[in-house]
């Protein structure tokens, strides 16, 4: 067996349902669910369309590299999404779909890391998205956590990596806008962290499944490859990004999305996903193409969201710390209960589901990071969300 697989903890989730299963909620109160990261809006109808329209494919085999117009429509996206130059990004070499960002974030560190090494490391943001940690047992790897502090505004604090640990890095993921805050790192700390890339010789993964959630319509994140060309690496050495339709286009079950950046890595990442058996369905990568041509969904998805970022802040802001997020669809307040306690009692007194921050992150020397905080996902319909939030309060009022 792979040693790894020792080394996996229970997923956020398993350790919700476990807190739950004790816990008999009022029977009277409809249960209100704010703890998966699961897009509820409709899936546009044009994307449907698409994939009925192309189920024909399910007569042959998919190619591991995507159909030409499935790469050439995300290559368009990418340049006019963050202001590539004309002639960047080749498709046929520097674009590869995957079923999500989920496996592919999961599988890079699969063909990136060189278990060989002496002490080969993954470094991850603290919190983080669970998938990295494991990713990196199973690679042979061992995970470093980047301290993502609230002073900082919950950014990784590269500066606050020992050189050591720099040194023996393979890989870094990084989550922009991030989960669980919706923070999202600016033009400065990216460009940083590809100088430091350069020094010590590691890959940058940025996992920018959020990136079309903002809440700002006139402040879209900036990306990796973006602030690479701008800095004049329009090669994107050891830079690679991942993106997703499951948020941006409402398509969790679509499972689809792409990994773009540097051509010599994906050329090898093609390579390992030939053997691997990953290729994207044919009708699938005809829905995608309709998605990824197509923005008008996009802006209505980001409108519903603002809509309900307005109306839960004013509720929750008088009894919690509540930073405002810049992208995605969460809220990662702070509050003075012990969280897996309040998440307890949430579900006990209020029949509300949230996820206690700490399932979120890792114990380092300054404690657990996520520790007084919950993550309150804003998925649901306005109207539960607003009920949610207004019960989230009576119980803290109470308290």
């Amino acid at each position: 067996m792979n040693p790894g697989l020792a080394l996996l903890q229970p997923y956020p989730f398993e350790r919700l349902a476990a807190l739950r299963a004790d816990i008999n909620p009022p029977a009277h109160v409809e249960q209100i669910n704010l703890s998966i990261g699961e897009p509820k809006h409709r899936t546009p109808q044009f994307i449907h369309d698409a994939l009925i329209g192309s189920i024909d494919g399910t007569e042959k085999y998919p190619a591991t590299r995507g159909s030409d117009e499935l790469r050439e429509s995300i290559g368009t996206w990418l340049r006019m999404r963050f202001k590539l130059p004309v002639d960047s990004l080749d498709p046929n070499a520097q674009v590869l779909p995957v079923n999500g960002t989920r496996e592919a974030l999961f599988s890079i560190a699969q063909c990136l890391i060189d278990r060989d090494a002496t002490n080969p490391i993954v470094a991850m943001p603290n919190p983080f998205y669970q998938i990295y940690e494991g990713a990196a047992y199973l690679a042979g790897a061992l995970p470093y956590y980047i301290a993502c502090p609230a002073e900082r505004g919950f950014l990784p604090a590269f500066e606050e990596v020992p050189k050591e640990v720099w040194d023996d890095c393979q890989l870094v993921y990084i989550c922009t806008p991030g989960n669980p805050s919706g923070r999202v790192m600016d033009r400065r700390q990216i460009a940083e962290l590809i100088e430091l890339s350069d020094r010590h010789n590691f890959t940058i993964v940025s996992d920018e499944c959020y990136s079309e959630l903002y809440l700002d319509e006139a402040k879209p994140p900036v990306g990796l490859l973006q602030v690479a060309a701008e800095i004049g690496r329009t090669d994107f050495h050891r830079c690679l990004v991942m993106h997703s339709l499951s948020k941006r286009s409402n398509a969790p079950g679509l499972r689809s999305g792409f990994v773009a950046g540097d051509a010599q890595l994906l050329n090898a990442y093609l390579r390992y996903r030939t053997y691997h058996g990953c290729a994207m369905p044919v009708h699938v990568q005809a829905a995608s193409v309709a998605a990824w041509r197509d923005e008008l969904h996009v802006q209505e998805n980001r409108r519903l969201y603002r809509a309900k970022f307005r109306a839960v802040l004013p509720i929750l802001s008088k009894y919690m710390q509540i930073p405002e997020p810049e992208a995605g669809f969460y809220l990662w307040p702070q509050v003075d209960l012990d969280d897996v306690e309040l998440c307890r009692a949430l579900i006990a007194e209020q029949n509300v589901i949230t996820l206690p921050g700490r399932y979120l992150a890792r114990s380092d020397g300054g404690g657990n990071p996520g520790q007084n905080r919950l993550r309150i996902v804003l998925n649901e319909k306005i109207e539960h969300c607003i009920a949610g939030a207004e019960r989230i309060a009576t119980l803290l009022k109470s308290r």
